[in-house]
């Protein structure tokens, strides 16, 4: 009875595993059936499932829906969110390596620090930032974006990385220190490689953050240099919502986080550490 139980029991927690992963995943089907429906079908109620089926939103999105290509904009999120991503990695590593491998005095304190700048809601800080950028002549810049993605998905990335790095066998540091290896090699030629499936989480929650952001984006650069988000909206007017149009767009737009999660999923796997000194 006991072995039908646990098996009872695993098959239960799988099947409730999958109907969470369905209910997650099915707002998005719907999102993309939403896409391949003209505008009449898509806006009825209830929506009309088995319609016809085209490409006229995704058509819309690449040119005659809001009158402007997409592409300056989804240029922008990338440049924005993959710069501040690497720098952001740049600046947790060693952060997060003498934090954890070789702890700096009254660390706690440290941590606390970077958990307490992520306390103030970020429409608190626009205005000053708004000022600041524009006494400076930053506004409408993608560099500006970069700044402000970074110095927000730094404390994220600290906390992360200190996780990371303290499950690093310690007999690894100390056999590269016996062989005279300085700092900059033990991080890019030890700790990088051991801690790739926490440098690999790390960069992909940092680059969702940065992509998906929207505010900073909306208020600091909705003109020129707006990102992908923005451009989003601008499929809201005046003359109402167009759900096709808005639906395609949000798909093409998340595709890039799709795809860098599919690519970094087999770095997502913890313990890659374990046994890594023989």
């Amino acid at each position: 009875m006991t072995a039908v139980r646990r098996s009872l029991r695993r098959g239960g927690l799988g099947l409730a595993a999958w109907v969470c992963g369905l209910l997650f995943f099915l707002p998005f089907a719907w999102m993309v059936v939403t896409s391949l429906h003209s505008e009449p079908d898509a806006a009825t109620n209830p929506p009309n499932v088995g319609a016809a089926l085209t490409f006229q939103g995704y058509r819309d999105f690449f040119g005659a829906g809001t009158g402007a290509s997409p592409w300056p904009p989804l240029i922008n999120s990338l440049t924005a969110s993959a710069t501040s991503t690497l720098l952001v990695l740049t600046l947790a590593v060693p952060a997060a390596y003498a934090l954890s491998i070789k702890p700096v005095r009254k660390w706690t304190d440290v941590m606390f620090f970077f958990l307490s700048t992520k306390m103030l809601p970020a429409v608190a800080g626009l205005l000053p930032v708004y000022l600041i950028a524009q006494n400076v002549g930053m506004l409408d810049n993608i560099w500006l974006l970069v700044i402000l993605y970074t110095s927000m998905n730094l404390p994220i990335a600290v906390w992360m990385m200190r996780s990371f790095l303290a499950e690093v066998p310690v007999e690894i540091l100390e056999a590269a220190a016996i062989d005279g290896a300085r700092l900059p090699t033990v991080l890019v030629r030890i700790v990088a490689p051991v801690a790739a499936p926490g440098i690999a989480a790390t960069a992909l929650i940092s680059f969702i953050f940065s992509w998906n952001e929207l505010l900073f984006a909306r208020v600091l650069n909705g003109v020129v240099a707006g990102t992908a988000p923005v451009y989003l909206t601008g499929f809201v007017t005046s003359q109402g919502l167009f759900l096709a149009k808005v639906c395609a767009a949000a798909v093409c737009i998340s595709l890039p986080v799709l795809v860098a999660g599919f690519a970094a999923q087999d770095k997502l796997v913890q313990g890659l550490s374990l046994g890594a000194v023989k």
